[in-house]
């Protein structure tokens, strides 16, 4: 008789980072009902680093604004602990983006790495599959994280040779929707997606040999640029 009882998925061992009290509790609920193990839950960048170096988590969910200045010391410390603990997953929710340290912390491999603006999480059930996407080394970057970090410098001339839907495509790409999701969010088939995800490949001169990881370097020549 098969056996046709699905695999669960690997516990995820994540720390909390968010000096707001009531959304530190909040979001640290929603993970344990997600079955995400929360080992700390913490209010400012010492006790985060403290408690990474303590647990070695999968995951780091860190806001950006804490003690003693509530400026950028969780965005700092999330770029320090990719310094540290290159293995360990980071995903900044909050509700700004922090340019200058928001684009250290996505100009390297982001593989790992998330960056999710509060007021734009519409879907619990969204925002937990783009956790879990990061945890297992993926992404998962808001596009508005993305358009204010490209607006504060000149687009290169190698994005210049994309079209508006290249662009769009390149864009969602960097979100860590699959060609699939592409299509559900723009609205065509997933042959049209392809489609222009090979032009872009082909535009931003990376080599077919490259295979999967043409869509990671993709995504880090739009992010650099």
């Amino acid at each position: 008789m098969t056996d046709h009882t699905s695999t669960p998925e690997p516990t995820i061992r994540a720390v909390v980072a968010d000096d707001s009290v009531l959304l530190r509790d909040g979001v640290v609920r929603l993970l344990t009902d997600s079955d995400i193990d929360v080992v700390a839950a913490v209010g400012d960048a010492d006790a985060l680093l403290d408690a990474v170096t303590e647990h070695q988590p999968d995951l780091c969910l860190v806001d950006v604004r804490m003690p003693p200045t509530h400026t950028d010391e969780g965005l700092r410390a999330a770029v320090e602990i990719r310094r540290r603990y290159p293995s360990i997953a980071v995903l900044v929710l909050s509700q700004y983006v922090e340019e200058r340290y928001a684009g250290e912390l996505l100009e390297g491999d982001v593989s790992g790495v998330g960056y999710l603006l509060k007021d734009r999480v519409i879907d619990v059930e969204d925002f937990i599959a783009s956790l879990r996407r990061v945890a297992a080394g993926g992404s998962a970057v808001d596009a508005e994280v993305v358009s204010q970090i490209l607006g504060r410098s000149r687009r290169t001339s190698e994005l210049d040779r994309l079209t508006p839907r290249e662009r769009e495509v390149l864009n969602l790409m960097a979100e860590g929707l699959s060609n699939g999701g592409i299509a559900e969010r723009l609205v065509v088939s997933q042959g049209a997606v392809e489609k222009h995800i090979s032009n872009v490949f082909m535009k931003l001169g990376l080599d077919p040999e490259d295979g999967s990881h043409r869509r990671v370097l993709a995504v880090l020549t739009y992010l650099r640029a």
